[in-house]
């Protein structure tokens, strides 16, 4: 999903970055949240559902034949609907966006975001087949700084993914939430370095 040398670019912009906050900063891509294996069978199901009304209508079809047909039409639609790319089609915008952010709480908890000594971690994750960017703050930054606040981080890396530029998007978010957190929480008072200065695929 990214190039050696973009995750190297984004290692140096999270070093950069920290050497002027006692702030934490991780970053995450995901190829996706979720494989939605129910949404290919609920759409299915329905579809087979519905699809004998026109006959019965249109023809004298017995029942056990349209109930055939239904099977039938059952297992074209689900082995259609199953691959990949239809499959992240049909899934509803909000289903995707909810099934990424509770990855995104997730991770944080997985790769012990949580646990720095004065809850100063940062999460920039992204999910790319949801099109989804969050940035996720421990809570000792919360009490300082609205959610609101990382805005213009998450536009400028939905911007550069868009391009087909998610390196410049890393780093430009990087350089914003180091900003943020400079602010906060300078250096030299607080551990710095208790996370990884790195990108992770997932």
């Amino acid at each position: 999903m990214i190039e050696e040398s973009d995750k190297m670019r984004i290692s140096a912009a999270i070093r950069a970055a920290e050497l002027h906050t006692a702030g934490e900063i991780f970053c995450i891509i995901a190829k996706h949240s979720s494989d939605y294996p129910l949404v290919p069978l609920a759409w299915a199901a329905t579809i087979a559902l519905f699809s004998p009304l026109p006959l019965l209508y249109m023809t004298e079809w017995s029942a056990p034949v349209v109930y055939l047909s239904q099977i039938l039409t059952f297992l074209v639609a689900i082995i259609v609907l199953s691959n990949a790319r239809v499959r992240f089609h049909i899934v509803p915008r909000r289903a995707k966006h909810d099934r990424a952010h509770a990855e995104a709480m997730r991770q944080f908890l997985a790769q012990g975001i949580d646990k720095t000594k004065h809850r100063t971690g940062v999460l920039i994750f992204v999910s790319e087949w949801e099109r989804y960017v969050e940035i996720v703050a421990d809570a000792a930054i919360n009490d300082k700084v609205t959610t609101a606040t990382w805005d213009n981080a998450v536009s400028a890396l939905l911007a550069a993914i868009k391009a087909g530029r998610p390196g410049d998007g890393f780093v430009a978010a990087i350089e914003q939430c180091g900003v943020v957190l400079a602010t906060h929480f300078p250096p030299g008072a607080l551990n710095r370095d208790e996370l990884p200065d790195k990108l992770l695929e997932i």
